[in-house]
């Protein structure tokens, strides 16, 4: 831990340790705090864990688009980012670094909670839960969030180590670089420039018209030497011309990152936030706050809602979602109540047979009927129950009926699952089209308004 601390805190990284805050620890102490918590944990629980498996502190990276945000302002991000991730409950300071062309946070929280009595573990899907809040939070203060993480061939998101520094160079660029370096050594001619680039590890391929590729080392298919492919001064004409003298080395084309696509609606509504003005801004910022219309954005990201109408359609098939399962729901609850029912009857109905068997033995007697008067008066319930519940139909045996009613009931457990579920997502996208259409000036729907913008 402190070798982590020591460099979360260097001075030269947090501008002489100003841009350090913490929470119910002092960052300078933070190791042994933290490991006293660990001490006091295990005399209040007795409980102790192994110390190859004992989580001692966890660490969140937070990076933000550079040019954007002031480091003081990353800070507060930053320590609002932790407050919200661990609820006030875990000590833990937020150093945030200037050193690199991005500013970012090195957040670090005790695993063992204040008051020494629980632990913080990790949990499924715990790295898109964090990234969520983060996103929300910094969609809060109108900072960019990345829109479409890239992933890897197996589906996980790039790490943090994978988006710091500088990345690695494009094929292309690596053999823009081979040939900068092999015309820098003067070679006589186009052959021994050839033989520069294969030295240096480019294999070179030859095809039909005389065409010359290079096969970069790692590089599945080779790159051809030619200005469309490389940019302008890489056409084989222009290497003779250099190795003439008559023209000056190609400089190399500064490669940056490409630019993050934007969802259009999102982007609608982070102009219309900006600008802060107008009659449907005043309307939206008279019921509806920031933090709403940062979970607004937020939803349209996440489900790739491009345009109003897809926002739209979203929201309609989530309501008929939640009205089908509802309706569904109902059936399923009128056939185990009337299951319920049948299977009562016929137990009330099997248990005073047999006194009605009697009384019929009996020719109807008087003297039968007053001494057996409300079990015939339950048989005879029983009965036209049964005769209303099946309506015509031949009565089931007890075993069949037993079976459908625990289908019935696991049906129904199965659908109030997915019930509440399209409830909540119901909710959510008709709030967030709520929030959309008074923002951006629809209260009634978009209508014929689209035109108007």
């Amino acid at each position: 831990m402190k070798d982590r601390f020591d460099y979360g805190q260097n001075p030269e990284k947090t501008q002489g340790g100003e841009l350090i805050s913490a929470y119910e620890c002092d960052h300078r102490t933070a190791d042994a705090e933290f490991l006293l918590a660990k001490a006091k944990y295990k005399a209040v629980t007795g409980r102790e864990q192994k110390r190859d498996a004992d989580v001692l502190c966890y660490q969140i990276r937070q990076a933000f688009k550079p040019g954007e945000i002031t480091p003081e302002e990353a800070n507060r991000v930053g320590y609002e980012t932790a407050m919200r991730w661990t609820k006030g409950k875990h000590a833990f300071f937020v150093a945030t670094h200037t050193d690199r062309r991005h500013i970012h946070n090195h957040i670090y929280y005790n695993s063992t909670s204040l008051d020494c009595t629980r632990k913080f573990r990790d949990f499924f899907r715990s790295a898109a839960a964090l990234r969520k809040l983060s996103d929300r939070v910094c969609l809060e203060h109108d900072l960019s969030v990345i829109q479409n993480p890239k992933v890897h061939s197996k589906g996980r998101f790039l790490h943090y180590g994978q988006w710091i520094g500088e990345r690695p160079p494009s094929a292309k660029q690596r053999v823009r670089l081979a040939i900068v370096e092999a015309l820098g050594k003067k070679p006589a001619d186009f052959a021994a420039f050839l033989r520069l680039m294969d030295e240096s590890g480019f294999a070179v391929k030859r095809g039909r018209g005389g065409v010359i590729s290079f096969l970069a080392p790692g590089q599945e298919k080779p790159t051809r030497l030619r200005s469309s492919t490389l940019g302008p001064g890489f056409d084989p004409e222009d290497i003779r011309a250099v190795i003439a003298g008559e023209r000056p080395i190609p400089e190399l084309p500064q490669e940056g990152p490409a630019p993050a696509r934007r969802v259009n609606l999102m982007i609608d509504i982070q102009e219309r936030l900006a600008q802060g003005k107008g009659p449907a801004y005043a309307r939206w910022a008279k019921i509806y706050n920031l933090k709403q219309m940062a979970a607004a954005l937020q939803y349209l990201r996440e489900h790739g809602l491009t345009d109003y109408e897809a926002l739209a359609a979203s929201t309609e098939a989530a309501v008929d979602r939640f009205h089908s399962l509802a309706g569904e729901l109902r059936d399923t609850e009128e056939a185990l109540s009337r299951t319920s029912q049948l299977m009562g009857a016929v137990v009330q109905y099997a248990k005073t047979r047999p006194v009605f068997d009697g009384y019929k033995a009996a020719r109807y007697s008087k003297k039968y009927l007053a001494q057996h008067e409300a079990e015939l008066a339950d048989y005879r319930a029983a009965k036209a129950a049964i005769n209303e519940l099946l309506d015509g139909a031949k009565l089931p045996k007890m075993d069949t009926l037993k079976k459908k009613h625990r289908e019935l009931a696991d049906k129904k457990k199965s659908l109030y699952t997915e019930y509440r579920k399209a409830q909540a997502d119901m909710r959510e996208a008709v709030a967030v089209k709520a929030n959309v259409d008074h923002l951006l000036g629809y209260p009634d729907g978009r209508e014929d308004k689209v035109q108007e913008r």
